[in-house]
């Protein structure tokens, strides 16, 4: 089996280039297969492999590998879930398919995130104290070329973080609890109350939404409120994994291979 890994652009992983990279070697070296490892922007038609472990998110990438897929490779994750991940998209498939997300409506402030892409810079995703904070925002975006937004309430709340890979792997952690943080966008919620709720069906619900979009290795943050009724809050295609990447690594090199022979058996 030849494999090809795919690296992330590093203006999608602001603050977490060499974190991002981390887990795609430590992916590498738990297969025992050819791979070779190559910048999204550098993936041409001419680059044949078995398998792309694709952490790609530039749309000429995405477009590359939707035709590497579409010919019988096996590509994680796939460009059509990353794809189906643009915040926009994430945000009304998610809302058809009733998962719960904040409202529109608030009383403690709002979040404005680009739509369009997933966040580059701190910039992109904004907190606004008033409607009229976020008007000004929405129109600093326009002025930045963004046209595609989406606006949720603040929720009060725990915030956590979860991390997952089809087949069972599933964690989660307070941000709050070990100060790793990429933006410093927690200090809104405050200390980790560790307020009670349903985990299992955090994971079920995580779990429906990468199923939805057709991504293998996710992660995302949730907002837990006091009573425990839970907000997803952002979904991303492959995370960092930083705070448990050993074992996730472990799980992606699984997955790959079990991928990799049903196709074979497929074909």
């Amino acid at each position: 089996m030849k494999i090809i890994a795919v690296r992330r652009d590093d203006r999608f992983s602001p603050n977490s280039v060499e974190k991002d990279r981390a887990i795609l070697q430590a992916v590498c070296d738990r297969l025992p297969y050819d791979i070779s490892m190559i910048d999204e922007d550098k993936l041409s038609v001419y680059d044949e492999a078995d398998v792309y472990l694709s952490m790609a998110r530039l749309p000429e990438t995405l477009t590359l590998l939707k035709t590497k897929e579409d010919e019988g490779a096996v590509v994680v994750n796939s460009a059509y879930g990353v794809e189906a991940c643009g915040r926009r998209k994430l945000d009304n498939i998610m809302c058809d398919n009733h998962i719960p997300v904040p409202p529109s409506e608030g009383n403690f402030g709002y979040w404005l995130k680009r739509g369009d892409a997933a966040a580059q810079s701190k910039s992109d995703v904004v907190y606004c104290k008033d409607r009229e904070t976020l008007a000004n925002k929405e129109a600093e975006f326009v002025i930045r070329g963004i046209t595609s937004w989406i606006v949720q309430a603040h929720v009060p709340g725990d915030l956590v973080k979860f991390y997952a890979v089809k087949g069972g792997f599933f964690r989660y952690f307070y941000p709050n609890d070990d100060g790793e943080s990429k933006f410093g966008d927690e200090k809104h919620n405050g200390d980790a109350r560790h307020y009670a709720f349903d985990e299992k069906l955090l994971k079920t619900t995580a779990n429906k939404v990468a199923q939805i979009t057709g991504i293998d290795v996710y992660g995302g943050d949730a907002i837990i409120t006091e009573d425990g009724d839970f907000y997803i809050i952002d979904f991303n295609d492959w995370p960092s994994f930083s705070r448990c990447r050993d074992i996730a690594a472990d799980a992606i090199a699984k997955l790959t291979t079990k991928k990799n022979s049903l196709n074979i058996i497929k074909i």
